[in-house]
């Protein structure tokens, strides 16, 4: 099918709803914030909401020529998925638990089969009866929404305490299962975050968040057949930046509670046998120090918690301590502080640890065998084959066992689960060495020698070198720019931008586009180190690299200078509101033809500095706090919001900016503001379109199939305004 040519995107067929400006003003620091559009925060006025219902039918309207495309589109993508599928099987307990889909259902099924033995290391027997212990689809029914929190079974296997959010505002329910009947008991809490059992299977700890805040920050423990409103409070986390979650070690021996801000955190642990005894804390939290504990026993030295920690250096060591005295002063090092390589993850086992490290930005596994004297063996890497890729421990819920299980994909291979043999001695393979257990499949023709992935260095403006993952279809890439050119960015959190596969963009990497992914600063590719250096009072950096990513993948030909795409989301959609305004302040309107914002955080000072907002407290630490004249001075040089008028009569990218309505992240009225100022100040014909799902929240549809035509959608607006085929 070939584009629609009635389709003129420079020429939308109606025009779009006017907000009604209501101007309003923040006076702080010297500076006045103007905000015509606060009134727009109200979600229970029907002016609000026949403005939202409004938008949708302008973007409805201007979408109509390409139904058919994303129809194709939807098909396409839907042709590369495995509808029917299951996990591979993990032991936990006597069971064996997997997850499964089916063909037309939009959620996933929760299954598990009986072990065939009481071996932990016996393989998993298909043969055996399937439980299903959590049909998602079953909780859908009559609902445009479901999400489930947290799964946690009891030790005993007999129970299933899991959660559910059916409107995507992540207010979640806890439920109790009885898996021997499938019926729910009459336990349930409201605004439930973490869960974990305690050893005895009748006792649940959890945590739950503030009404306004939707901080976590109370931990309850709940005695099974007991009224909820009898449940003990066992901890409350007064400082606001700060929310707590509850886990339990590997080995089950200990409840572990966390406390953690964006920048320090600290434990408290009881025995996981002893419920109803007083916690302990293991240290105090420091500014600016974090520690993460596991527990092992030890032949020599009994109990002792192995904890990674960032005490001495931003790229971690781990240390040992023993549980009766815990406490800093005892900590004992037993691998010390890289200061290359950022040491991302430390998984412990009874006989092995596994270290997930950062080598040039990308994630590298080594595992370490211990020796009888509590200390580790030299580090054996486990290899993988690509430029650039995504590596992981996956599900390894044995504490005592031989193999570690781990997942591998990149951009052009699709994700897979190896299992490495770390000691046993008579396995299939020898010891060393990987065994694929599952690799995800890819109908509809898909063949990945078709496809190429590259990672280059780019020089940001103060000369630091900045990584980035590139990826297109051999056949189809020229080298003398005439490829359109996508490219992702987020660049916050400390959050590593993932390199892996989906099937879904095939149909862009099929039409042509080279598809980058810039590990701007800001992110994680490069440890803590590189978080900091693009948050706070650097936060520009991460703009500039974006920039500086998009202006060098031109200039080294990937793509075409005049169809380049870009796309983000949260805080990601900060990144694309802050690079449009400052390319359009730099005389560089053209540089990005076309932008897909998801979700994103533009109304960025007004938020800010509003204290009852859900996260706003505790990203202080992310952004700074614009009560603060400095942090407000930086703040606003950045915010999309408050600095649109640099494209007041400029060129303006075409835009589609999506929001949902109970977004509890970023709130609706922050895309709604942003789209209803900038339509003020623009005066080209380029669409500029709002979007808002009614029914979901931050991660937009729940349903897979529902969120397949989302994204059919969103890749329907990027080739017709690259004016690519449609086929």
């Amino acid at each position: 099918m070939s584009r629609d040519s009635a389709s003129n995107p420079s020429t939308p067929p109606a025009q779009p709803p006017i907000a009604r400006r209501d101007p309003t003003s923040t006076t702080l620091h010297g500076a006045t914030l103007h905000d015509d559009f606060r009134w727009m925060r109200d979600k229970s006025s029907p002016e609000l909401l026949a403005y939202l219902h409004a938008e949708n039918a302008y973007t409805a309207s201007v979408m109509a020529p390409t139904e058919d495309l994303q129809s194709t589109l939807y098909h396409e993508m839907l042709s590369h998925i495995q509808e029917t599928d299951e996990s591979v099987p993990y032991r936990l307990g006597d069971w064996f638990y997997s997850t499964r889909t089916v063909q037309g259902s939009q959620y996933p099924i929760h299954c598990r089969r009986a072990a065939a033995n009481t071996d932990l290391n016996a393989p998993f027997d298909p043969t055996q009866p399937e439980h299903v212990i959590l049909d998602v689809n079953r909780l859908a029914e009559g609902k445009p929404f479901m999400a489930v929190g947290d799964l946690a079974v009891s030790p005993d296997g007999s129970l299933l305490a899991y959660s559910t959010d059916p409107t995507g505002f992540r207010q979640y329910t806890l439920h109790i299962r009885n898996l021997q009947t499938g019926a729910d008991l009459p336990d349930a809490a409201q605004r439930v975050g973490s869960i974990a059992w305690a050893a005895d299977s009748r006792t649940l700890f959890y945590s739950t968040e503030d009404e306004t805040t939707k901080r976590h920050d109370r931990i309850f423990r709940h005695t099974l057949g007991a009224p909820v409103a009898e449940d003990a409070l066992i901890l409350h986390e007064q400082d606001e930046r700060f929310n707590l979650g509850v886990g339990r070690t590997r080995d089950g021996n200990y409840i572990l509670i966390e406390s953690a801000s964006h920048t320090a955190n600290e434990f408290r642990f009881l025995p996981a046998d002893d419920p109803t005894g007083g916690l302990r804390l293991i240290a105090p939290r420091k500014d600016d120090q974090e520690y993460y504990p596991d527990h092992r026993l030890s032949p020599h030295s009994g109990g002792l918690f192995y904890i990674r920690t960032n005490d001495s250096g931003k790229n971690f060591r781990v240390v040992s301590a023993p549980a009766d005295a815990p406490g800093r002063e005892h900590w004992r090092e037993l691998i010390p502080l890289d200061p290359d390589h950022p040491l991302e993850d430390f998984d412990l086992f009874h006989s092995f640890a596994v270290a997930t490290r950062r080598k040039l930005g990308l994630p590298t596994l080594e595992v370490l065998r211990f020796n009888s004297d509590d200390t580790l063996a030299a580090p054996v890497p486990i290899a993988f084959p690509e430029p650039t890729y995504s590596a992981a421990p996956h599900v390894n819920r044995i504490f005592s066992t031989d193999v570690f299980r781990y997942s591998y994909q990149s951009l052009v291979s699709p994700p897979s689960v190896y299992e490495y043999n770390v000691a046993r001695a008579h396995a299939p393979v020898p010891i060393g060495h990987s065994t694929l257990l599952k690799q995800q499949a890819v109908p509809g023709g898909f063949d990945p020698a078709r496809y190429a992935s590259e990672r280059l260095w780019i020089d940001a403006p103060d000369g630091t070198k900045v990584p980035v993952s590139i990826v297109y279809r051999r056949d189809l890439f020229h080298r003398d720019a005439a490829n359109p050119l996508y490219v992702y960015g987020y660049g916050s959190y400390g959050y590593p931008l993932p390199v892996g596969f989906s099937p879904t963009r095939l149909s862009l990497l099929d039409r042509g586009v080279v598809m980058a992914y810039a590990h701007i600063r800001g992110g994680g590719e490069l440890g803590d180190a590189w978080h900091d250096a693009g948050k706070m009072s650097l936060k520009m950096a991460t703009f500039t690299d974006f920039i500086a990513a998009t202006e060098q993948l031109v200039a080294q030909r990937y793509g075409d200078p005049t169809r380049v795409a870009i796309e983000g989301g949260s805080a990601g959609g900060l990144l694309l509101g802050a690079v449009v305004n400052l390319a359009a302040a730099a005389n560089k309107p053209h540089l990005f033809r076309v932008v897909l914002s998801h979700v994103p955080f533009v109304d960025v000072m007004n938020t800010m500095l509003d204290a009852s907002l859900p996260l706003t407290v505790a990203e202080y630490e992310e952004w700074g706090n614009p009560n603060e004249p400095d942090s407000f001075a930086t703040m606003l040089a950045y915010s999309p919001y408050d600095n649109l008028d640099c494209l007041k009569d400029k060129p303006t990218p075409a835009m589609l900016v999506k929001t949902s309505l109970n977004d509890s992240q970023v709130m609706y009225w922050e895309p709604a503001k942003y789209v209803a100022k900038l339509r003020t100040l623009k005066r080209d014909a380029t669409p500029l379109l709002l979007h808002i799902n009614m029914d979901a929240g931050h991660g937009g549809a729940s349903g897979r199939y529902d969120y397949l035509k989302e994204i059919a959608f969103d890749y329907a607006f990027l080739l017709t305004q690259l004016a690519l085929p449609a086929g």
